[in-house]
């Protein structure tokens, strides 16, 4: 009988705690609209000050949504103009936004949200590039070098937190790009952006890495999980005259990589990458073997 009122009892408790996560859920989608609706507008208008008084209203909503219980779990997948990448430890997120102005610059926006069980801790990001004189200066989250952040890879050191490297987009001006390999670490309540963690041939006391280029080009910068690095295009300028004048760099076509050895990111330059096997493979005839590639039907 005591077997039968303790499961009965288990049973409600799971029901209760079942709907109140729907009603959050539920809750959260309203949130959601609000901000999808409101970043219609702001990207539809073209005045500078009419999209930072929106984005003011953006902001607010947002941390509304996220005092909502059980917010970090939310991913917010229909908000199209923002990006919400979560750490591999489930330690904390990252939601980054930019706003573009008439002059071509940007301005970024953002929040660190702590996986907290309790009440919520954020630790806003306030974009203050235009007042860093040193890009490779080691700053916090109050004067923060603002980016769009897409990926966070973790970085664990024997007998030390972790610290994590994160890739980002940054809109620059009317003429260049530019992408950021940040590194962010955690210091009791303080969060810290940059740290020496770079080896290679002129990257000694290299704090981030900043790749700038022309506007109309592309760059890649990403994680390669299957080789265990973090790869990048080499930039060059178009014209050896043009060195320095990175509104005039792009890809020269070779790759080059950071891998991860000892809790450090040492350079690795030139890489040739191999693509996963795919299976089209055995249609491909190699031309140094002239072979003729064998067609399964």
């Amino acid at each position: 009988m005591k077997n039968i009122k303790f499961y009965l009892a288990t049973l409600i408790c799971l029901q209760a705690f079942l709907l109140s996560a729907q009603q959050n859920s539920n809750k959260l989608d309203v949130f959601q609209d609000s901000l999808i609706s409101i970043s219609k507008v702001i990207y539809n208008t073209q005045s500078d000050e009419a999209k930072t008084t929106l984005n003011g209203k953006f902001i607010k909503t947002l941390v509304d949504a996220l005092k909502e219980p059980n917010s970090f779990n939310y991913g917010f997948d229909s908000l199209k103009n923002v990006s919400v990448v979560k750490s591999a430890d489930q330690v904390f997120r990252i939601i980054s936004w930019y706003l573009p102005f008439e002059n071509g610059t940007y301005r970024y926006f953002g929040t660190i949200q702590m996986n907290n069980k309790g009440a919520l801790k954020l630790y806003p990001l306030i974009d203050q590039t235009e007042n860093i004189m040193d890009a490779n200066a080691v700053t916090n989250n109050q004067k923060w070098f603002g980016a769009r952040y897409y990926e966070i890879i973790p970085v664990t050191i024997s007998g030390k937190l972790p610290y994590y490297v994160l890739l980002g987009w940054k809109g620059n001006t009317s003429e260049s790009t530019k992408k950021v390999i940040e590194i962010l670490s955690f210091d009791k309540d303080n969060v810290n952006f940059g740290m020496p963690v770079f080896d290679g041939k002129e990257l000694k006391g290299k704090n981030r890495m900043i790749f700038e280029y022309n506007k109309q080009n592309a760059m890649v910068l990403k994680t390669d999980k299957n080789a265990g690095l973090i790869v990048f295009d080499h930039l060059a300028p178009f014209d050896p005259e043009m060195v320095g004048r990175f509104q005039f760099y792009g890809s020269d076509g070779n790759t080059d990589a950071f891998k991860i050895v000892g809790g450090r990111l040492r350079l690795q330059e030139n890489i040739i990458l191999k693509n996963e096997a795919n299976t089209n493979d055995a249609l491909y005839a190699d031309p140094a073997k002239n072979v003729k590639p064998i067609r399964k039907f």
